[in-house]
């Protein structure tokens, strides 16, 4: 795969230097492949759209952005590669899949219960802390350009999730990360590492018992119709750092890359405002199907979910970081008060 990769990275460069050589190519455009795993008719392939409209907008056709959904161009594990690579030069991973790369910090998004609400995800995101973030990639040839929501996930399995004691021995799917997997750990569930798009197939044949997601991407993908219930926690945050290889960034013209700037602001706003009512529209389906049976925890059956998950924070400070966590609980405090 790599070969491969290394392989489009390549051709891909080859039609960079051509789309800036000299007067006879000087009409082509810029050609911006936008890469993602999910599917179009969610807020991450709504909002990628949006930006390509905008984008070949405001630059007048001098850029055109290819929109590859539903990992058909790279999955989840190679799609960093390639964008490192120049093979694309935009994607949108979850937060989560910058530790494997080294940038651990990001894992503070996965921490259980660490986000109450839109208002203080928007303090971290658009303020401050949000932006040294960021600035971490750069290092890694990766220049962050935005945070996208998706929202907050709930739990799902083929029996009732009910309290910390019914997650013992359910096989749980995960994204890569170390947070997500001392999560499960703390319930005594297995988790396994496995790409979005197998995870339907993996619980259709019962390779996975359970997986945590947002409602819009559970009903996009179609999980419903093969997970028996859904238990509705919020115990999670999934969001996307939208990203572009820094040289392809670097070296467009001041003036595109502005214009592409202006478009990325606009498609994040959208992008936002989509995510909430995504998230309302699908859980409304969801039941509607009358495929999945939903469950509401008491506020005791959440306070125990929640106790049961402390021990997460003290695995995850040595690999991120007390201080940072730390400025999320102030931020999330700040929030409530």
């Amino acid at each position: 795969m790599r070969k491969l990769i290394l392989a489009a990275a390549s051709i891909a460069a080859l039609a960079g230097s051509l789309a800036f050589a000299g007067p006879a190519s000087a009409q082509a455009p810029i050609i911006l492949k936008f890469s993602h795993v999910v599917a179009t008719d969610t807020p991450k392939g709504k909002a990628s759209e949006k930006f390509k409209e905008l984008a070949e907008k405001y630059t007048g056709g001098k850029v055109k952005v290819e929109i590859y959904p539903n990992s058909t161009l790279y999955k989840d594990k190679e799609e960093l590669e390639a964008l490192q690579l120049g093979s694309v030069q935009m994607l949108a991973p979850s937060n989560s899949k910058f530790g494997p790369l080294g940038i651990r910090e990001f894992e503070v998004f996965d921490l259980p219960y660490i986000l109450p609400d839109l208002k203080t995800l928007r303090k971290v995101t658009e303020g401050p802390l949000g932006a040294r973030l960021l600035k971490l990639l750069d290092s890694k040839g990766i220049t962050g350009l935005a945070y996208w929501d998706n929202g907050f996930k709930q739990m799902s399995a083929n029996k009732k999730l009910v309290t910390p004691a019914d997650y013992q021995g359910v096989k749980f799917r995960i994204q890569s990360s170390r947070v997500l997997q001392a999560q499960f750990k703390a319930l005594s569930a297995l988790p396994q590492v496995m790409a979005f798009s197998e995870v339907y197939q993996a619980l259709q044949t019962g390779v996975v018992d359970g997986q945590e997601n947002t409602w819009s991407n559970i009903y996009t993908q179609k999980m419903h119709e093969v997970q028996k219930y859904i238990t509705e926690t919020n115990h999670g945050y999934i969001g996307y750092v939208v990203i572009v290889n820094k040289k392809f960034w670097d070296d467009l013209p001041a003036d595109i890359r502005d214009q592409l700037t202006k478009a990325m602001k606009e498609a994040t706003d959208f992008n936002n405002a989509q995510s909430q009512k995504e998230n309302d529209d699908a859980l409304a389906e969801i039941r509607k199907s009358g495929k999945s049976e939903i469950i509401k925890l008491t506020g005791e059956q959440d306070e125990a979910m929640r106790k049961a998950m402390e021990p997460v924070y003290k695995d995850a400070a040595g690999r991120i970081g007390q201080p940072l966590i730390d400025e999320f609980l102030k931020e999330a405090k700040s929030t409530t008060n």
